[in-house]
């Protein structure tokens, strides 16, 4: 049982089809189902069960992921500790957010001030981050609604008020303030359902008995400012997301409803080792948000 066949089981494990693992393994099919019918020959059961091309873990197979999974997380956390210890190389960070358009001042500033580390971004839902970070596939995410899950530890960043746009010549455009009832019958952009626009915006419209109308929907928050701007709808935006009317012609106002807040925290496992490329970016999301959350403040 040698850790190639380990690394192997864990990606079919993870995926329960042979060709997706091959791919992701990057190597030829047959040489993955080999592997595998070893190392079920090795320890005297089966690991899968087979119906047609169709194989699901069964029992056995699940007990040995925890431990497979715990054993290739501990070789991997002890790789990066080392090469931290001894300076073998400068490091890599990995993080995943919904959307990256608010994140590039960040990486940006990060890149520049680490230029040797290596950076991978993913674009995901808070579903497939918790799918990531139980993987490890990525040292942090950032998430603007709680990830549940054991051994998630979060860092709050930024916790701050979500306003309404809506376009410069719509006929709320010249208030300060709407109640739901005065938006209750709006078309609004939001993303799809997952997303914390649209849970909040279904969150807020709960508490009046009805159902936001939805004129656009979509996986890329950071396409809804243009949309709005361009007559298609009204929509939540936190005020992050704030732009000068002269560049984005855009009015802004406060709903009168509690709880209209996000809050955008960074997400890591408690069990994984903080490499010290990690803890820098870590220290550095900390830093730009508390900058931005003082800036909101003196507004």
């Amino acid at each position: 049982m040698d850790l190639l066949s380990l690394r192997y089981f864990r990606a079919v494990a993870r995926r329960e089809h042979i060709s997706r693992a091959a791919e992701e393994l990057r190597v030829a099919q047959p040489s993955v189902s080999r592997t595998i019918a070893r190392l079920e020959a090795e320890l005297g059961v089966p690991l899968f069960d087979r119906q047609g091309r169709t194989i699901r873990l069964n029992r056995y197979g699940t007990a040995f992921l925890r431990r497979v999974e715990r054993a290739l997380d501990e070789l991997d956390d002890a790789r990066r500790e080392v090469a931290d210890a001894a300076g073998l190389d400068h490091g890599s960070v990995a993080l995943a957010a919904e959307t990256l358009l608010p994140l590039s001042e960040l990486l940006g500033a990060f890149r520049t001030a680490h230029p040797n580390i290596t950076m991978r971004v993913f674009q995901s839902t808070p579903e497939v981050m918790r799918d990531q970070l139980r993987a490890r596939e990525v040292d942090f995410c950032f998430s603007s609604q709680p990830l549940h899950g054991p051994g998630l530890d979060a860092v709050r960043l930024l916790r701050e008020e979500v306003l309404l746009a809506v376009p410069a010549g719509h006929a709320l455009a010249g208030r300060t303030q709407v109640t739901l009832a005065d938006i209750a019958d709006e078309p609004f952009i939001s993303t799809r359902p997952g997303h914390w626009q649209r849970a909040l915006l279904d969150q807020l419209f709960a508490t009046t008995g009805r159902r936001p109308v939805i004129s656009c929907e979509g996986d890329e928050p950071g396409a809804t400012h243009f949309l709005i701007a361009a007559g298609l709808g009204i929509g939540l935006l936190p005020t992050i997301a704030r732009t000068d009317p002269s560049v984005m012609p855009l009015a802004w106002l406060r709903l009168d409803t509690p709880d209209c807040i996000r809050t955008l925290s960074l997400v890591r496992r408690e069990d994984s080792y903080l490499s010290s490329a990690a803890a820098r970016f870590r220290d550095m999301a900390v830093t730009h948000f508390t900058e931005i959350a003082h800036f909101q403040q003196a507004e």
